[in-house]
C-alpha cells in the first residue's frame, strides 16, 4: 500500500513516533557499482583538531579488535545492500575497547562520489536536542519553570492554561501537529525551498482541535518544539540560532554545529534522496529549505561534534544535576520496547540521545552510559526499507556486534 506524503512528513522528524509509516513503493536511491569506502580511527583524524576536546572516557587510538572490525565492516555492507541507501557513515567509540569510523557508499547518485566522514549533516529531530537544552538552561536560570502553564509565556496556544512546559517537551501536550496538516504538506512539497515562520507552522497546527487532553497520552508532535523554541527566543532575549550559538554549541565545543537560517548547508556534504514527494518519485533535496522543521528539526553537524554532543546531552554536563534528573525522567513510549522519552531525549535498551530524519536525510546520535560507549549513524536518503527508518537499521546491526545485550531498535509499525 501507498501512503501519501502527509503520512510520511509526520514522521519526517521521526524519534519515537507512533504513526511510523508503510514503505512507498518508489525506488530507493542506489549505491553505485564499485563506491569506494573510507574507514579512520577518530582519535587519530581528530587530534589534528586542537577543537577536538577529547576526554579520558575516549577510545585509544589502536582501534578494535580486527574480528569485530570485519564483523562491523560485513554488517554495514549487508545493511546497505538490503536498504539500497546510497551512503551511510558510522561512528563508534567503545572505551577500552577501540574506535571504528568508516564511511560507505556514494554522495552523489550522478557522480558517484564516495560518502566520507568528513561530511556536514542535516540531523533532523536531533534539533530537539538541543531546543530542549537551551530551554532546560532557561530553567537552572531561575526564568522558566517546567510544570508552569505555556500560557504563562505565550499567548494563542490551544488550552495553553492547561499544557505545561514539561508536557510540551515530553511530547505529552495533545497539541496536533502542523506536519500531518494536509494544506502544510501540499504547500512544502510544492515548493520544498520557500521559508516558514514559526508562526505559520503553529497556523497549520491550531486549526485542529487538540488531540487528547494534556498529560493523558504520549504523541509526538513537532509542534511542541516549535513553540519551546518561540519560548527560548522570548525569554532568552535573541533570536533561537544565537541562543543555541551561545548557550549550547558554544560552550560544548561544538565547532560545526549551526542553526541554518535558510537554506545554506555548508560544504563538503552529501546529496541527500526521497520519495517524500506529490507523486512518489525520488528527488535531490540538498538545497530543500529546512525551515519548516526550525526548532524542531533544522539544525546541521558534523560527526566529530555529533560524537561529542552526545555525551554531553545524554550526562548533562551544561546544566545542573537537578535539571539533568527532570530530563531523564523517561515517559513509556507505547508500541516500543523498553523506549522512553524524556526532556529531548530518548532511551532505548540503555541507549541514550535522540535519532532525526527529514527528507533526504537520517541520523542516530546514542550514548551508553553503562558502557561509556558512542554511536553516530549518519546516512544520505530517509527512503524506507520494509516499513523501518534506514538509519534504525544501520544502527541495529552495528549494536548487533558491539554491544549485543544493547541493541538498539526502534521497529516501525506498518
Amino acid at each position: 500500500m501507498r501512503r501519501a506524503p502527509a503520512r510520511r512528513l509526520a514522521t519526517a522528524l521521526l524519534a519515537l513516533s507512533t504513526l511510523a509509516p508503510l514503505a512507498l513503493t518508489a525506488p530507493a536511491a542506489q549505491a553505485a557499482p564499485g563506491a569506494r569506502t573510507a574507514r579512520a580511527a577518530l582519535p587519530r583524524a581528530a587530534a589534528a583538531d586542537p577543537s577536538a576536546d577529547l576526554s579520558a572516557d575516549d577510545c585509544p587510538p589502536q582501534g578494535l579488535d580486527p574480528a569485530t572490525v570485519s564483523r562491523l565492516d560485513e554488517a554495514i555492507e549487508r545493511t546497505l545492500r538490503e536498504t539500497g541507501v546510497p551512503g551511510v557513515t558510522v561512528g563508534l567509540w567503545l572505551p577500552g575497547r577501540g574506535s571504528y569510523v568508516r564511511s560507505s557508499g556514494v554522495a552523489d547518485t550522478a557522480t558517484g562520489a564516495p560518502m566520507r566522514p568528513d561530511f556536514n549533516q542535516r540531523i533532523g529531530s536531533e534539533t530537539k536536542m538541543f531546543t530542549a537544552t537551551a530551554v532546560l538552561e532557561l530553567v537552572d536560570d531561575g526564568l522558566v519553570g517546567l510544570d508552569d502553564p505555556i500560557s504563562t509565556y505565550l499567548d494563542g496556544v490551544p488550552d495553553g492554561e492547561h499544557i505545561t512546559v514539561r508536557q510540551l517537551a515530553e511530547m505529552r501536550s495533545g497539541l496536533y501537529s502542523y506536519s500531518f496538516d494536509p494544506g502544510f504538506q501540499q504547500a512544502l512539497f510544492t515548493d520544498p525551498n520557500r521559508p516558514f515562520t514559526p508562526q505559520e507552522l503553529l497556523a497549520y497546527a491550531f486549526r485542529h482541535d487538540n488531540v487528547f487532553a494534556p498529560g493523558t497520552q504520549f504523541q509526538y508532535s513537532n509542534t511542541n518544539y516549535i513553540l519551546l523554541g518561540l519560548l527560548v527566543e522570548k525569554l532568552g532575549g535573541m533570536p533561537l540560532a544565537e541562543f543555541i550559538h551561545r548557550r549550547v554549541t558554544e560552550p560544548a565545543h561544538l565547532h560545526h554545529t549551526l542553526f541554518p537560517q535558510g537554506a545554506e548547508f555548508p560544504e563538503p556534504h552529501a546529496h541527500g534522496y526521497t520519495n517524500q514527494t506529490l507523486t512518489g518519485a525520488v528527488a535531490d533535496t540538498t538545497d530543500w529549505n529546512p525551515s519548516w522543521a526550525w526548532a524542531a528539526g533544522a539544525m546541521i553537524s558534523d560527526l566529530h561534534d555529533l560524537h561529542h554532543w552526545a555525551k554531553v546531552a545524554a550526562t548533562g554536563t551544561l546544566l545542573s544535576p537537578a535539571t539533568q534528573a527532570q530530563r531523564e525522567k523517561f515517559v513509556p513510549v507505547p508500541g516500543f520496547d523498553d523506549a522512553g522519552y524524556g526532556l529531548g531525549l530518548f532511551r532505548t535498551h540503555g541507549w541514550v540521545g535522540h535519532n532525526g530524519s527529514l527528507p533526504g536525510y537520517e541520523t542516530v546520535t546514542m550514548y551508553l552510559p553503562e558502557e561509556k560507549a558512542t554511536m553516530v549513524v549518519m546516512l544520505n536518503t530517509d527512503i524506507l526499507h520494509d516499513g523501518s527508518e534506514p538509519s534504525t537499521l544501520f544502527a541495529k546491526a552495528v549494536t548487533s556486534v558491539v554491544t549485543p545485550d544493547h541493541v538498539y531498535d526502534l521497529p516501525a509499525e506498518g
